[in-house]
């Protein structure tokens, strides 16, 4: 035997060979048979996924009129593995899209750049240009093969069939951030609705992606389908979706508003659904659309009339005198007066609060209402508040006063209307004992000290929204269905009582159609419609009065409910009423005789004209 201690280290070294093999071994045989991840992720690698998009749910009318539809547009994609590994025409492929050589080097510079572009990948389609028309595609379609590693890919934008609605329909655009983090089916540069409808009802208007798997060979070249095509999926089409909004009245309401600055609500009582819901001054959604979309925005967002804000839902203004109603119905409910109680209006000299008019004698409730009388319904709301004087730290009296707000609550006021699918509202503003207590100290504040709640001044705050409602249910004689844009019957189920018996509404129908035929309406009614109407004149501390009316027609069957808001105009009668009866004739008739006025309310700018004063 040899005695050579090297010698026997060959057998050392030959068993860690063999251990090293056989660990290998090991591994090959896990990774390949057991673990079929690492499968997963070599045909991840081996295959190129296109995503089909969906076209988004086209937008209709009450009466089937398509208002929203979609337009084809084209986005030019590049895999940047496929263009590096071949000779690529970068001058022919500039040409074609009609840019320059440096609007290509930078637009490259931003693909590649991981920092900037989160879904940077040099073996997945990259969004070189997007939102292209045909025509700006077309040369490059013709030529496509002649470019390695470009696509052409064909997605859907908005059109718009009329320039008006915005506020309601809302507009679509690219997703945030915010948007990737909270739901998985987006990704980077997919769009979704942002306001309007188009935010409400996202999920169902957007549709479900499709896809298509293509293999690629080592080089990353396209080799054909997947499987055959197996596990592809087809894109499916977003819901369409039918709006209560009628597009004749919407359309007349936003030419009436030209020029002013307000809103209109229209309501089918019956149903709550929305028949018109105009923000003055609005836009044109189109101009939401496209590669102007950012820079039209941004002019919206800069303009001092604040066009983006939607002041048929979040504006808030004192009601005035179409408060009244309600101060009318209170007092019958609570038994401190009926429909014949009388009392004595002194015009300019009566006290705590002073009339419009001299009305010389005593008045009733229907009177009160035609002729709008302050001191009328300042004594209503007097003698409910203090019809238990002010005993034991004014205990009564501030439970009286709480069962006067639940009243006023109950119509939908003070409140945002939680079941419905108008966003963004503002609440308005019924105050509460509590903050009277914190204002004058718990025995410092009575009827009198909160006088100005009698005739909807003060601090009692409403939305045009509201307005509106309140008017439909008073239409109801005692109910509402919460206002709502998507025609669908299971929204009709969310009916809210108000705290006011049916009974008691036929005397302020009554004052409501005395408003329009012998009062401050009478110069605007059309007597076919049965209109019942309510004008307000609310104080304005900073300019000119607003302009307010609420009305509903006809009075035996009610069809429309509407409330009509025009800031710094003055008289509600002057402005407000018209526009509301003009819409009236409009959605009850189908047509407008009076053009007269219509010409009138046409071309007044008002907003000229209070940018001179």
């Amino acid at each position: 035997m040899i005695n050579d201690k090297n010698y026997n280290r060959r057998y050392v070294i030959v068993g860690i060979a063999i251990l090293v093999v056989f660990v290998y071994i090991v591994r090959l045989f896990i990774l390949q048979v057991v673990d079929q991840s690492t499968q997963g992720k070599a045909e991840t690698n081996a295959q190129l996924r296109q995503t089909i998009y969906p076209s988004r749910g086209l937008i209709y009318d009450r009466n089937g009129e398509l208002i929203v539809a979609n337009q084809p547009i084209y986005e030019v994609t590049m895999i940047v593995k496929e263009m590096q590994s071949s000779a690529f025409d970068t001058l022919g492929f500039c040409e074609k899209l009609n840019i320059t050589s440096a609007e290509f080097e930078e637009r490259m510079q931003y693909i590649t750049n991981p920092r900037k572009n989160r879904g940077f990948s040099r073996y997945s389609p990259q969004v070189f240009m997007e939102q292209l028309h045909q025509e700006e595609v077309a040369a490059l379609q013709q030529e496509l093969y002649k470019y390695a590693g470009i696509d052409i890919r064909c997605r859907t934008l908005r059109d718009y069939m009329y320039p008006i609605a915005s506020h309601v329909l809302g507009s679509v655009g690219e997703v945030n951030q915010r948007d990737l983090d909270s739901d998985s089916y987006y990704s980077v540069g997919d769009y979704s609705g942002r306001d309007g409808i188009e935010r409400m009802y996202e999920k169902e208007l957007r549709g479900e992606k499709g896809v298509k798997i293509l293999m690629r060979d080592s080089r990353g070249r396209i080799q054909g389908p997947y499987q055959e095509g197996k596990l592809d999926r087809d894109a499916v089409t977003g819901e369409d979706m039918y709006l209560g909004l009628d597009i004749k009245t919407q359309q007349l309401a936003e030419t009436l508003m030209q020029g002013k600055v307000g809103s209109v609500v229209a309501i089918e009582p019956k149903t709550g659904e929305i028949l018109a819901l105009v923000s003055s001054p609005n836009w044109d959604p189109r101009s939401l659309v496209g590669q102007e979309r950012s820079k039209n925005y941004q002019e919206l967002l800069n303009n001092p009339n604040k066009p983006l804000m939607n002041r048929a839902t979040q504006a808030q203004y004192s009601p005035g005198s179409t408060f009244k109603i309600l101060q009318a119905l209170i007092a019958l409910q609570e038994k401190v007066a009926t429909p014949r109680t009388q009392y004595v209006c002194n015009g300019p000299g009566s006290r705590p609060i002073r009339c419009t008019h001299d009305h010389g004698k005593h008045i009733d409730m229907e009177e009160g209402i035609e002729q709008s009388c302050n001191p009328y319904f300042w004594a209503l709301y007097r003698d409910l508040l203090q019809q238990d004087g002010y005993i034991e730290d004014n205990v009564e009296f501030k439970q009286n006063y709480q069962i006067w707000r639940n009243h006023i609550m109950s119509f939908g006021l003070g409140s945002k209307f939680s079941d419905t699918d108008i966003s963004e509202q503002a609440k308005g503003a019924i105050p509460s004992v509590e903050l009277y207590d914190k204002i004058y100290g718990k025995k410092g504040w009575k009827a009198i000290t909160i006088r100005s709640l009698s005739i909807g001044q003060g601090e009692i705050l409403v939305t045009p929204l509201q307005l509106a409602n309140q008017t439909a249910a008073i239409a109801n004689k005692g109910y509402y269905i919460t206002p709502h844009l998507n025609r669908n019957d299971s929204m009709k189920s969310a009916v809210h009582r108000t705290t006011i018996d049916e009974k008691h509404f036929d005397v302020v129908h009554r004052g409501m159609a005395r408003v329009m035929t012998d009062g401050t309406g009478k110069w605007y009614n059309v007597p076919e419609l049965q209109i019942c109407g309510k004008t307000g004149t609310v104080e304005n501390p900073h300019g000119e009065d607003h302009a307010l009316f609420i009305g509903f027609a006809p009075q035996d069957n009610p069809q429309i409910a509407i409330a009509v808001a025009v800031e710094n105009a003055g008289f509600g009668s002057t402005w407000a009423c018209p526009i509301a009866t003009l819409l009236m004739e409009q959605y009850l008739t189908g047509e407008i005789k009076r053009n007269w006025l219509y010409d009138r309310m046409v071309n007044a700018n008002l907003i000229d004209k209070a940018d001179e004063e």
